[in-house]
């Protein structure tokens, strides 16, 4: 619902354009856009005069039919006609929504993108730093146990080597997403060229960690190596590679730990209303206990992360030769301090 708020809120900071796409990379089973359209909902009277559309970003066949089921009780018409997207529907609320397979086939527009642990499912190259330079961690059978698989460090220099490290790594290990440095390009292009802005939420550090390529299987750390293709694997996502990728076409705000994006959003206020309204012990407990989740520095509060990209017109200082009421104040970017513009 907060997500909701934050695109509400830069939709009026940037002057409350006629139409506004939400487009969702990776949307899992719908539910978050789900919360983002009752937002929507609650709020038609400001969005009265808007005309909003949601396009969803998904190569699955079997999560796009659970979205559907999700967002628009299964009524949905497949491969329509004269259209880029595979499937179309209309939301429970009347919001046409559209799906595609690809960042490319979703049409040019003002658009709102959200990516929420997305890029963190994203394929990853891993490098070691060793006495002869960059070597590239790759996967090898195991001669001793031939069903078992090992990880190796290439003879020599990759392409990969030579075309993803940056040469002022100072780490020794290093983990590198292309796909996700391809992707944030598109969306900073799109920024630039229609406005809007990208939320990213996901699991990350700023360029500090080294090794966090792990599996998980049924919630818990399974061996990435171990019986291919039946856990989640997931590698942190780096929010430095993410900014270094836009090339400059947008301005780049976090990464900033779940907990403090949350809180600037009010969730404290959220929350109070939320067990005011209900009266039974079982949802305020539940209520209490998603908070936890959420803003427990020990649980997602850390270790969840928010990171937006925004045109850089949305941020400039105004001009100071001029005078000071020729130029309405900008507002506030909600959810991210001051201090973490980069």
């Amino acid at each position: 619902q907060l997500i909701g708020i934050w695109y509400i809120s830069e939709w009026i900071a940037t002057g409350k354009p006629k139409a506004f796409q939400l487009v969702e990379l990776g949307p899992g089973r719908g539910t978050l856009t789900n919360d983002v359209l009752r937002v929507f909902n609650q709020l038609s009277s400001l969005l009265s005069k808007c005309d909003v559309s949601i396009h969803l970003v998904e190569v699955s066949p079997k999560l796009s039919e659970i979205q559907a089921l999700t967002l628009t009780r299964g009524k949905v018409q497949s491969d329509p006609k004269d259209e880029s997207a595979y499937m179309k529907g209309v939301s429970k609320t009347g919001i046409p929504i559209f799906w595609y397979r690809d960042i490319q086939d979703v049409p040019q527009g003002y658009s709102f993108y959200l990516a929420h642990e997305f890029f963190d499912a994203l394929p990853i190259h891993k490098f070691q730093r060793t006495e002869k330079g960059w070597r590239e961690v790759l996967v090898d059978i195991d001669p001793e146990v031939p069903d078992q698989l090992r990880f190796v460090l290439s003879p020599s220099s990759t392409p990969a080597t030579q075309n993803f490290v940056q040469p002022e790594e100072t780490r020794d290990h290093v983990e590198v997403c292309p796909e996700a440095g391809v992707i944030i390009q598109r969306l900073a292009c799109r920024i630039e060229k229609d406005g809007g802005a990208a939320l990213v939420a996901d699991y990350g550090h700023d360029g500090t960690k080294t090794d966090t390529f792990r599996g998980f299987r049924n919630h818990k750390l399974h061996d990435v190596l171990k019986a291919p293709g039946t856990a989640d694997l997931t590698a942190d996502v780096d929010f430095s590679y993410l900014r270094k990728m836009t090339q400059g076409r947008t301005a780049t705000l976090g990464p900033i730990k779940q907990r403090e994006f949350l809180k600037n959003m009010g969730i404290d206020l959220r929350l109070q209303v939320l067990l005011q309204n209900s009266s039974d012990t079982a949802t305020h407990k539940q209520l209490l206990h998603s908070y936890d989740m959420l803003m427990n520095p020990e649980k997602m509060g850390d270790c969840f992360n928010f990171f937006a990209l925004l045109p850089h017109h949305r941020l400039a200082q105004s001009d100071k030769k001029q005078k000071p009421e020729s130029k309405s104040p900008i507002p506030p970017v909600a959810g991210f301090g001051e201090l973490l513009l980069k």
